[in-house]
């Protein structure tokens, strides 16, 4: 072991210029085509444009901890790198899925020695660490000895200590946009230095165009499968769509189950069921099952919807989805997928009512702020001797022996309206109904 490990994570050694050619000729396009400056970050606009905060603060170099949240290949790290150049900072790097607490110690105690390098400390991957890990980290962000940049493609309210939380800036950063994409991959294919241009081969923009769509938005895995089609064919040749076709038919979906991209996706498509809208309530559905959600979730889901959203407007909901769901149990995939493509339809398209949702919220806020009433004698039961002779039931009137079964009786020791009918769909019909018998039962009582 070396007397002296202070400078462990300071610099990386400093290669030959014949050797570092080399080791940023074997780096993926990806790497060597890292942007240097801020400036030359494409996409994330809303935090990067001129003016806006971040940009100033790394101008001052006045910025303390940040912490980047967004999906793959939409630039955290090269933000980070370009930061640590822009400031002249020491730049050390940790993925958190293979890093320690041994070797956190040991960074923090080099960044000790070396207060006038001004540590950036990035760990990559940052909802990887757990809750030791990252609270080791707090005496020295707090003490300003490193400014930790951390990139987490996971919502950090759920994965980042709220005491590193709320030392650190929060920027969430965006999929690029196909044009994005389109303009980065223009510049590796002619770039002879750091891209692919030596190669000669050359693409038309519409080729470009149909691959950074393909890429959903990930630049880094956009400029690899480039690098992988131009390595792929001779020099001076031409990517053509016939060769996006391999690629395009081993395209997967961006999809992280029991995260954030389940979450919104599963948002989404409720929000297009209950907003009538049958085209992205579909869309939203296929983006789940392509990226292997549990078809039975969905159903869940449905069901859920046919009592929130639906309800009275039309009672046939709640038992076609109870249907689809036990269906989705025993079909099973692919096949299942026209089952809830039939209940997505039928739930996007049918009438509206959240008057269930909204009379069973007014039905518990009545028992939290009121006293609980008391149940009426004549409604309680009169099974058992002891109740028959305490005269409970008493007084009771049998609906079925009046007019459309409304006898002038009530309920509640104090009556309450908690449900009101929407008129909408067969919900519409109900309106009409509890008015006449509101008519009715008033005549009832005042007769009485």
């Amino acid at each position: 072991m070396a007397a002296d490990q202070s400078d462990l994570f300071a610099e990386e050694p400093a290669f030959p210029p014949a050797a570092a050619r080399s080791r940023a000729a074997n780096q993926p396009l990806a790497a060597r085509m890292r942007p240097r400056r801020l400036a030359e970050v494409v996409g994330q606009s809303h935090i990067l444009k001129p003016g806006s905060l971040l940009p100033r603060l790394v101008a001052q170099n006045r910025f303390g901890s940040l912490i980047f949240y967004g999906p793959p290949g939409c630039g955290k790290t090269s933000i980070a790198e370009a930061i640590a150049q822009e400031t002249n900072s020491r730049f050390v790097r940790v993925n958190a899925v293979m890093s320690n607490v041994a070797e956190l110690r040991e960074i923090l105690h080099s960044a000790r020695r070396l207060p006038q390098a001004s540590t950036i400390l990035f760990i990559d991957e940052l909802h990887r660490f757990n809750k030791s890990q990252q609270d080791l980290l707090l005496p020295d962000v707090e003490e300003g000895t490193v400014r930790l940049i951390g990139a987490t493609t996971h919502n950090p309210g759920f994965y980042v200590n709220p005491p590193l939380l709320s030392r650190s800036h929060l920027f969430r950063l965006e999929p690029l946009s196909p044009a994005a994409v389109t303009g980065v991959l223009k510049k590796a294919l002619a770039d002879e230095e750091r891209g692919l241009g030596a190669r000669k081969v050359t693409a038309d923009d519409k080729v470009l165009a149909d691959l950074a769509v393909l890429c959903d938005g990930d630049l880094r895995r956009a400029l690899n499968a480039l690098e992988v089609l131009v390595l792929g064919l001779p020099e001076g040749g031409v990517i053509t769509p016939a060769e996006l076709e391999v690629f395009a038919r081993e395209r997967r979906i961006r999809y992280d189950a029991d995260e954030d991209e389940h979450y919104d996706t599963i948002s989404a498509f409720i929000k297009s069921c209950r907003g009538s809208d049958p085209d992205a309530a579909l869309y939203w559905l296929a983006k789940m099952l392509a990226g292997g959600e549990d078809p039975r979730f969905i159903a869940r889901r449905l069901v859920i919807l046919a009592s929130e959203d639906v309800g009275l407007a039309d009672p046939q909901a709640l038992p076609l989805t109870v249907a689809a769901h036990h269906a989705v149990d025993f079909i099973g995939l692919p096949e299942a997928e026209l089952t809830l493509a039939h209940a997505t339809l039928y739930i996007a398209t049918a009438a509206k009512s959240n008057s269930a949702t909204l009379a069973l919220g007014e039905a518990h806020r009545a028992l939290k702020e009121q006293p609980v009433q008391t149940i009426p004698a004549a409604l309680r039961s009169k099974s058992g001797q002891a109740n028959k002779r305490i005269g409970q039931g008493q007084g009771y009137l049998y609906s079925h022996d009046h007019q459309e079964n409304i006898s002038g009786q009530d309920y509640l020791e104090k009556p309450l309206t908690l449900y009101t009918p929407k008129p909408v769909g067969w919900e519409a019909k109900i309106v009409d109904r509890l008015a006449r018998w509101k008519e009715l039962k008033s005549r009832l009582q005042q007769r009485a």
